[in-house]
């Protein structure tokens, strides 16, 4: 193992760098309220197109990285080299440390604390299902923390633990004084485990308070779920972002969607507290209010953008108020403490579900500001570009035949939304100018098409044997579970689509990598908690990688420079997950339906609306208005057929800005560029090429005044746009990704 600069050498270049720094990004996002706002006076409207690249962190590898950057005290802290946590001094570039192969970490973050006296400074973060600290001045892992080092996020949750697949976030959490608030993603399958919200003390790792988001026997909500579901209930999770109110010490959970996602026959009832923007008192966990956007969801709408703290000005008076964007393609605005909507909502009537067993919720809240997006799918918005006349009049006539309009419930036959499952707005897609009631959303116009069915019969209860080569039975059933669970992203034929990259090489993955991509998710692909290990298997033995099918584990590579150390803290290896199995009997005395219904994600028609398919905006909210709004980023198969203005098929899903108080508003795109708009006006001024795409959030510091931004460009660009754009705008098709510091030349400040 190769070792790095003694502590304390590590250290005094901290110590030596502190006090140059004016502005950190101490935290995922930013700051606690998740604003993504900056205080920036030498970048301006009038200057951001001098913009210029002033160094760059190679990522090392090919692997894409949704990581958004902290910078604390001259350091940053980013994910590198084969899942790797790296210290870089800011002003030097060095390394000062590296802990190797974290595969398994929080994809999208980490938290940063340090004690009053600034002697105690931690990383935290989950790995895989556990909570881990790092002595950030070290690299080193806290073995004092939790129980040998970590604490089991898998207990404390009302299940068996060694029965729960999977609870840890892709999202890094929140701290507030001693607390990290965390939320989970235990997955969507039926009998995931439940949502419940903890905090835990960032030095001891305590558990410090729990709140039940689905409530049990005597708490508040529990009518609204049939007696027994929190024995067998699951989701109603937070995955998505938790925002702040440091001074109130309220915390702003945004909850998803309780499970199964499309057919909850067995959870009649509104189910609280899912799908709810959820307050709750961040010391103790007490509940303050709460507003749920989408009553027993059978739509995935769950909610995932960081709630937005703002100042809005309304009939002559001042209002702390909290702003929610859905994936349905609403905004919801409340007053901060008390909960009580500032714009007007509305419950109205929605259809009935036709399905055996389901009761879909009669009303829905509609918010009455105006909607981000579409919110019907109709024929007659079938896109001009990209599909020829036949296949435009077979689409006119399955669109005719599908049920259709939002809240329209999943059915036997055909159901046709937008927003889809991964429209709207989501995770790094809000913004604000706090203090002047603007927040600015990211959104994207993508149809799902739902038809539930039963499982096939191959879901049983019941092991395997040992494992030797796949014989042809086995191959067939990875080709159908390929087709039901991969290719809507992956493409029938494998070779990728404009949602994914092509998987014709991953047949050399072996299971043990395959299961954490598949459990915990990789770049833009999320965790899949309903793919079961068996499936696992039978899909790898399709892909051709049926010889490297054994869970064996080859000894970790050290990346090279100041490794300090590899794998976070020992712990034991956790015991065979258990397959999921669907057709496991609910609790004793539950009354549960006699079938369970299914569906996929209904995804793969990126193309299939007329552009614009992403969109950037700015929602004025003392006036209940749509400032501007303009497509986000250019798709080149749409410019080739003659579309301007297009924005990006899946092009808002995983990107973030960064707003700035002389009134820039930066965001990456979808089309491997990174753009700056005029805050007010959503005028384009500026934008550069990026080594690779993006999809983590920017982040910003400042060293005596001058101002860097720093963007996670890790992604390889889908459907071979990295190599389309070559030629243009400066991109290099051989160039590696990394993290691209932007800043103004000296002479232009």
């Amino acid at each position: 193992m190769r070792y790095a600069l003694p502590a304390s050498v590590a250290v005094l270049l901290w110590a030596a760098n502190a006090g140059a720094f004016a502005q950190d990004w101490r935290e995922y996002g930013g700051t606690a309220d998740q604003s993504k706002y900056v205080v920036m006076k030498d970048i301006t409207r009038a200057n951001v197109a001098k913009l210029e690249i002033a160094w760059t962190y190679p990522s090392g590898d090919q692997r894409p990285y949704q990581f958004s950057p902290v910078i604390v005290d001259g350091v940053m802290y980013l994910l590198a080299k084969d899942s790797s946590l790296v210290a870089i001094d800011v002003h030097t570039r060095k390394e000062l440390w590296i802990h190797a192969n974290l595969r398994g970490i929080t994809q999208r973050g980490i938290n940063f604390w340090k004690s009053r006296d600034g002697k105690d400074r931690r990383l935290l973060f989950a790995l895989e299902d556990t909570l881990q600290a790092i002595d950030a001045r070290t690299g080193k892992s806290i073995p004092t923390f939790g129980k040998n080092g970590f604490v089991d996020l898998r207990e404390g949750l009302g299940r068996d633990p060694t029965t729960i697949r999977r609870v840890a976030s892709s999202t890094p959490g929140r701290i507030f004084e001693n607390l990290i608030l965390l939320g989970s993603a235990p997955g969507e399958s039926y009998f995931s485990a439940p949502g419940h919200l903890r905090a835990y003390d960032v030095v001891t790792g305590a558990l410090a308070w729990t709140f039940h988001t689905i409530p049990q026997p005597g708490e508040f909500g529990y009518e609204t779920w049939p007696k027994d579901a929190w024995k067998y209930a699951g989701g109603a999770n937070v995955w998505g972002e938790i925002s702040l109110d440091v001074k109130r010490g309220i915390a702003y959970f945004p909850v998803s969607s309780p499970t199964y996602d499309y057919y909850g026959a067995d959870r009649i009832g509104a189910n609280l507290f899912g799908n709810s923007l959820l307050a709750l008192d961040a010391r103790t966990g007490r509940r303050l209010w709460h507003f749920q956007t989408v009553h027993h969801d059978l739509w995935d709408y769950d909610l995932t953008a960081a709630p937005q703290l703002i100042t809005v000005r309304k009939g002559g008076r001042k209002i702390a108020a909290v702003a929610q964007a859905t994936k349905q393609g609403f905004v919801f605005v409340f007053d901060r403490v008390t909960g009580e909507p500032v714009w007007p909502i509305e419950e109205r009537p929605v259809p009935a579900s036709d399905v055996p067993g389901e009761k879909a919720w009669p009303t829905q809240p509609f918010s009455t500001l105006p909607p981000s997006g579409r919110q019907v799918v109709s024929a007659d918005d079938l896109t001009p570009y990209l599909i020829g006349d036949a296949e435009r009049a077979a689409w006119r006539e399955r669109i005719g035949k599908a049920r259709k309009g939002l809240f329209a419930p999943p059915g036997l036959e055909e159901t046709a939304v937008i927003p889809g499952a991964v429209g709207g707005t989501n995770w790094g897609n809000t913004a604000a100018n706090p203090a002047a009631g603007i927040v600015y959303l990211l959104s994207q116009d993508f149809p799902s098409f739902y038809q539930l069915k039963p499982e096939p019969d191959r879901y049983v209860a019941g092991g395997r044997g040992p494992l030797g080569p796949p014989d042809a039975a086995e191959i067939e059933r990875g080709r159908v579970a390929y087709e039901r669970s991969c290719a809507p992203c992956h493409g029938s034929d494998r070779a990728g689509t404009p949602a994914a990259p092509s998987l014709r090489e991953a047949g050399e993955l072996g299971f043990v990598q395959l299961r954490r991509i598949v459990l915990y998710g990789n770049g833009r692909m999320p965790p899949l908690d309903h793919i079961e290990d068996i499936e696992i298997r039978e899909v790898l033995a399709y892909l051709g990688g049926g010889g490297a099918r054994r869970p064996s584990v080859a000894p970790p590579e050290m990346p090279a420079g100041p490794v300090v150390a590899s794998g976070g803290v020992p712990r034991p290896e956790s015991a065979p997950r258990p397959p999921i199995d669907p057709a496991r009997p609910y609790p004793e005395g539950v009354d549960a339906p006699a079938q369970r219904y299914f569906t996929d994600y209904g995804l793969g028609y990126p193309y299939l609306l007329a552009p614009p398919w992403s969109s950037i905006m700015a929602y004025d909210l003392n006036r209940g208005v749509i400032k501007w709004r303009r497509p986000l980023g250019q798709d080149q198969d749409a410019t080739r057929a003659g579309g301007a203005n297009t924005g990006v098929p899946r092009g808002a899903q995983r990107q973030g800005m960064l707003v700035t108080s002389s009134g820039i508003v930066f965001s990456t795109a979808r089309d491997g560029r990174f753009y700056a708009f005029d805050a007010h006006t959503g005028e384009e001024l500026w934008s550069a090429a990026l080594p690779m795409g993006s999809e983590g959030l920017p982040a910003a510091y400042a060293v005596n005044g001058k101002h860097y931004i720093v963007v996670n460009a890790t992604t390889p660009l889908a459907w071979g746009l990295r190599a389309q754009m070559a030629g243009s705008g400066g991109r290099d098709p051989d160039l590696q990704g990394g993290y691209v510091v932007f800043a103004l030349p000296s002479r232009s400040r």
